[in-house]
């Protein structure tokens, strides 16, 4: 089955067609400045060859002036005599739609209906920078194919079988109830995705104990117990956690009034702090950025050296707590942009953990970067696995979709 993946934010819309009977990429783009004077069209399209990949790229300067336009532009591209991969749209059997939030209504992947759709809505406040944008990809895509069943697939359906008393926080139950706050978590299709094939590389063992770690500029990291995730470090919003490129992470929460009262910070603009001025950026005070940050770190910045020392910490104290969690842990995965491509920070996190039986392989670690495969970076004798496993939302997403679909 061909299936047109869709992640659509505010002004973007970014896209991937895959088979999902060889699991191949045959094209991906972005659509940028939607509704702006100039827009941009920035297209790939992929050939295999004996097991080799080739890229084209095409980009181009058109006014995009809206998700439909968007979604049409991409139709043409792909069934383009030059750029496409395809004859005409009616090899895409199906529509799968990357949503951020999925709020106390959504559990799992879904069929978009018109129920779904007032359903999803009600889901703005929990991410209104998202969920928004989302109903207006798919509202695009129905208006450019309304024959093609479409399927929302929740970055927070994942962490829905997370015990109650750790996705509980400990506020009046009547403000539970009327607002829904409880641990919502993130990334959940990549914390899917390779906690699914570490369970495999570990001979599909019963009650398998895994921690994925989704390390990027958005970090977040899992507890999944027998293909279940039974917590996250993300909570009620995508701010909660580690230390981020920009995100301040878990912090005590009366520092948030005490800043605000200090440097005069109104309401409209503390979350505004938090997200986009703290993290790598806020510590290193120029970086938000690791790559940055480790060019920092071999200049002998030392704020580069403090802000990635923080993150490892955190990293190696949420390994320790979820092992205690779960009695045990079998494998740590490292994935995401940080997790597969910075060595130095997957060195500091596992540094000194012998203790639990986490033996990092440092050359092998070293050179595992900017890869597409999958590696295992402990010693022979660790009796914890550690693997890099490069994550593929994507993929994960038109696999659900063709799941769905198949039986309409």
């Amino acid at each position: 089955m061909k299936v047109l993946v869709v992640n659509a934010g505010s002004s973007s819309l970014k896209y991937q067609l895959l088979d999902t009977e060889t699991e191949l990429l045959l094209a991906k783009g972005i659509c940028e400045r939607i509704g702006e004077t100039v827009g941009i069209l920035d297209h790939k399209k992929y050939t295999h060859d004996g097991g080799e990949e080739k890229e084209e790229r095409f980009k181009d300067e058109v006014e995009i002036p809206n998700h439909s336009v968007a979604t049409r532009m991409v139709v043409d591209a792909l069934t383009d005599p030059v750029k496409g991969v395809i004859k005409s749209m009616d090899e895409i059997e199906a529509v799968g739609h990357r949503v951020v939030h999925g709020g106390p209504y959504f559990f799992e992947s879904t069929l978009v209906t018109p129920e779904v759709i007032d359903k999803l809505r009600l889901c703005v406040d929990f991410a209104p920078l998202h969920t928004i944008p989302h109903i207006m990809g798919i509202e695009g895509v129905t208006e450019v194919m309304p024959d093609k069943p479409q399927v929302l697939v929740f970055d927070t359906a994942f962490h829905t079988t997370i015990p109650e008393y750790a996705s509980t926080y400990p506020l009046p139950h009547e403000i539970y109830e009327k607002y829904h706050i409880r641990r919502y978590g993130a990334h959940g299709t990549s914390h899917r995705f390779v906690s699914q094939i570490m369970i495999g590389l570990l001979g599909n063992k019963p009650d398998s104990k895994i921690i994925t770690c989704h390390i990027g500029n958005g970090s977040s990291i899992s507890a999944v117990r027998d293909g279940k995730c039974i917590d996250t470090s993300m909570g009620f919003t995508p701010l909660d956690g580690v230390e981020m490129g920009t995100r301040c992470g878990a912090i005590d929460p009366a520092i948030v009034p005490y800043i605000m009262e200090k440097e005069n910070i109104p309401v409209s603009e503390i979350a505004n702090f938090m997200n986009k001025k703290c993290g790598f950026l806020g510590v290193s005070g120029q970086y938000s950025d690791s790559r940055d940050i480790e060019e920092g770190i071999k200049r002998g910045d030392k704020r580069c050296l403090l802000a990635a020392s923080i993150l490892a910490y955190q990293v190696k104290k949420y390994i320790g707590s979820y092992t205690a969690a779960m009695n045990g842990v079998d494998a740590i995965v490292f994935t995401a942009g940080m997790g597969e491509n910075n060595p130095e920070l997957r060195e500091r996190a596992l540094r000194d953990m012998e203790y639990y039986g986490i033996e990092l392989d440092l050359e092998l670690n070293a050179k595992t970067w900017r890869q597409p495969n999958i590696v295992e970076i402990s010693k022979p004798t660790s009796k914890v696995k550690v693997y890099v496993i490069p994550t593929n939302e994507e993929l994960m997403i038109a696999r659900d979709t063709e799941a769905i679909v198949s039986k309409l």
